[in-house]
């Protein structure tokens, strides 16, 4: 089903998977393959068989190694508030469908910022985690500032940012940047498709607000983000998901959902 150069998809019991597709470069996020994330992501969207989103790569030696360097050279003043990288990230981000981060190698620049725009991140032992941005004279400008601050502190994101270093996949589980930590080469993606499995179990709709209720009510007051969260109740509750959720947890079977 793929006719993209830069990534590969594929569809398998309501996972789609999204592989990032140019080792040669170590998946340097160049125009094209952005472009082609984008799209691949519509189409994810737009089916209702899919519940789970893994992005992944080819080859173990990066993710993504960040922005193509030469058209980052490029770019001009004006250039920097255009959506680009940042609005793609937050469309990830606010996707109805999970997403999971599969990262082997490393996941640097806008590929970390690629993985935190993810729900959940899964390390391998080749895992390697950073921001390097300022050593080109530029800021991360990906959501990078913001997620990773979110995502294990102010004081650690300032650190990660600030000295430019990297971390490996068992102190990014450690410190909160990666959900899981694989040690062994040929598991990873094995526990994403098992964690993808548990999820596709749950309601489609709950999903969805369940990741709105997260990512909005983050940024905002405690008070305000409960009464989101009540508004999100309310609406599952008159869901015929939620009907069959309830019955087939009655009747000690697996529940049907059928995203209504």
């Amino acid at each position: 089903m793929n006719s993209f150069q830069n990534v590969d998809i594929q569809t398998e019991k309501g996972i789609f998977w999204i592989t990032l597709n140019r080792p040669d470069v170590r998946n340097a996020l160049d125009a094209a393959m952005l472009e082609e994330i984008d799209q691949a992501l519509d189409i994810a969207e737009k089916s209702q068989d899919t519940k789970v989103i893994i992005i992944q790569s080819a080859g173990e030696k990066s993710f993504a190694a960040g922005a193509d360097i030469k058209q980052l050279h490029e770019k001009e003043p004006l250039e920097a508030i255009v959506p680009g990288m940042q609005s793609l990230y937050s469309k990830i981000e606010q996707s109805t469908k999970a997403t999971i981060a599969v990262v082997q190698g490393y996941a640097l620049g806008g590929g970390c910022e690629l993985a935190m725009a993810c729900d959940i991140r899964m390390a391998g032992h080749r895992a390697k985690f950073g921001l390097p941005e300022l050593n080109l004279g530029i800021i991360p400008g990906a959501g990078g500032t913001q997620r990773m601050a979110r995502i294990i502190g102010k004081g650690r994101a300032l650190d990660m940012i600030l000295t430019g270093k990297m971390i490996e996949g068992k102190e990014a589980e450690r410190i909160g940047l990666a959900s899981y930590y694989v040690a062994e080469e040929d598991s990873l993606t094995e526990k994403a498709q098992e964690v993808a499995t548990e999820i596709l179990k749950k309601g489609p709709v709950a999903i969805h607000l369940a990741k709105m209720a997260v990512h909005k009510g983050f940024d905002i007051d405690e008070s305000t983000a409960m009464w989101m969260e009540k508004l999100s109740q309310a609406v599952v509750f008159g869901t015929e998901d939620k009907q069959e959720g309830t019955k087939a947890f009655i009747e000690k079977r697996p529940a049907t959902f059928q995203n209504k």
